[in-house]
């Protein structure tokens, strides 16, 4: 456990930060930010637009069902254990995070299955049904793994890339870990059989890009699995949002709720936070700032127009932006116990599906899913005998002009065909109380720019200096974190943005 007065890392002549900060957005960035600031001694207060907190990660209750409708897999559980250790305590005694044994279970349009499991034995062994010399393969892929996440995670996820510089003292590292190349790119490299391919290459869709243009650099994941494992949150990820509330509330963070930020005031002499208002009329003043939504909409819609402008800073036509997501939830008066708890669902189609919904943005009759089934780890999601499900389908965002009051239904209607022909039988007869969010959704409640699922797609051209900086490079105490800011989406990443934008604000208050 880290003593928390030695992270706390008081400033040069002894103070601890004495300035009152405001983040807005309660998403797992803002919650660690919030944390992290209160560790260095600041006055913090935590403004959420919507009524509780957890940004994405809400709680949907549906006469006994519920829903977790935010993230639903936890890697790194680290990086939640810190938070707590700041202060002393011991994250296990706010909430449980249980290791799965299963981590996906691939099912493919053939019926054929892939079982992916933390058991490397496991691994190599549904490797060879499949095709048994990609077993030596998929070892070299994990070396390769490991060598990303050595440099990837543990040396550049939690350092700050506001100067153009530093990404230039890492592109012979990066160039040397074939970070020019596609997700897709680098497995095929080391796997032959094309079911195989997918199924290594499918991380980018869990942080919003396509793994056929996604750099190569994501391809940690896989290493970053093995090291920490994949768990789930005893009474589901909201119950991890309200553990770190508790926490907050305990150490003195004030936390607003249903405070829609309409505006952020800069001294345009200064170039300086100096407070932000919300559609009720409050009013917070405050020594600096931190947003923890999505940065394009921030600087369109919240910050003044006479900020200097960079590429990233306004979106234009070459800005591009992750998948919009079809979250189908509902419940079923059946037990589908041979259903695991993550199973990623592959149609027929799948390079030309993602080309459909990334570049194409047209919406397909066919589809790939992926299918929670929370109940599998914990029965509470669910009344006795019955199962809580969530389906998240891939679609394009509102950059495609959709009617999702439409094609909602209808994308429902197929989605529950597909499910019943194939894992889950019967289903028509047992799905009771189901309802769904879209891209008009994510728009409207989370003020995501084209209502994209992750803000801006993970590609090489979008990374480390080329994202959002955490830190505005004009008003020096204005800050970002979360999935639109280095080094991206997922919870990792936007847990590790928090940790970015700490040192830069320590930076700025020395």
């Amino acid at each position: 456990m880290v003593n928390s007065q030695e992270y706390w890392l008081p400033l040069e002549d002894g103070r601890m930060i004495d300035k009152h900060f405001v983040v807005v957005g309660s998403g797992f960035g803002g919650l660690a930010m919030a944390i992290r600031l209160k560790a260095h001694g600041a006055n913090v207060t935590l403004v959420e637009r919507l009524s509780n907190l957890g940004g994405r990660a809400q709680v949907f209750e549906r006469n006994g069902f519920i829903h977790d409708a935010g993230p639903t897999v936890i890697t790194a559980p680290f990086l939640f254990d810190e938070l707590f250790d700041l202060f002393g305590k011991d994250r296990r005694d706010y909430c449980e995070l249980i290791p799965l044994s299963t981590w996906y279970d691939f099912i493919f349009e053939d019926g054929s299955k892939f079982s992916y499991k933390g058991d490397l034995d496991h691994t190599f062994e549904q490797i060879r049904q499949f095709e048994p010399s990609d077993v030596q393969g998929y070892k070299r892929l994990l070396d390769l793994s490991e060598s990303i996440f050595r440099v990837g995670f543990e040396q550049l996820s939690d350092q700050p890339f506001t100067r153009f510089w530093t990404m230039l003292k890492q592109v012979p590292a990066l160039l040397k870990l074939q970070s020019y190349r596609t997700v897709y790119g680098l497995v095929s490299k080391y796997i032959s059989n094309e079911k195989l391919r997918k199924v290594f290459s499918i991380h980018p869709l869990l942080v919003g890009g396509n793994p056929f243009t996604t750099t190569s650099i994501y391809t940690l994941i896989h290493f970053l699995e093995r090291k920490w494992g994949i768990h789930f949150a005893r009474g589901g990820t909201g119950a991890l949002v309200k553990s770190l509330e508790k926490l907050m509330t305990e150490e003195g963070v004030t936390i607003e709720t249903n405070f829609d930020v309409t505006r952020i005031e800069i001294n345009p002499q200064t170039k300086k936070v100096t407070g932000l208002s919300s559609a009720d009329g409050r009013e917070i003043v405050c020594d600096g700032l931190v947003f923890n939504g999505d940065p394009p909409y921030a600087y369109e819609n919240l910050l003044p127009t006479g900020l200097k402008r960079q590429r990233l800073r306004r979106p234009d036509f070459s800005t591009k932006f992750s998948m919009g997501l079809f979250v189908l939830f509902f419940g079923t008066k059946h037990a589908y116990d041979e259903v695991s708890h993550h199973t990623i669902w592959l149609g027929r189609r799948h390079k030309e599906l993602l080309k459909d919904i990334f570049d194409v943005r047209c919406l397909a009759d066919d589809f790939s899913l992926y299918v929670h089934r929370p109940t599998a780890t914990d029965k509470s999601f669910a009344p006795e005998g019955c199962d809580s499900f969530y389906v998240l389908c891939p679609v394009p965002n509102l950059q495609l002009d959709t009617d999702w009051d439409t094609e909602g239904h209808a994308l429902r209607d197929r989605i529950v065909v597909a499910l019943e022909k194939t894992i889950l039988p019967n289903l028509n007869k047992y799905i009771t109380d189901d309802f769904w969010m879209s891209p008009k959704d994510f728009r409207r409640d989370y003020k995501s720019v084209w209502g994209a699922g992750f803000s801006i797609a993970p590609i090489l051209s979008q990374s480390a200096y080329f994202r959002y900086h955490n830190r505005d490079p004009e008003v020096n105490n204005l800050f970002f974190v979360g999935a639109g800011t280095h080094p991206g989406a997922g919870v990792p990443g936007v847990l590790s943005s928090a940790k970015v934008t700490e040192k830069l604000i320590l930076e700025s208050t020395r």
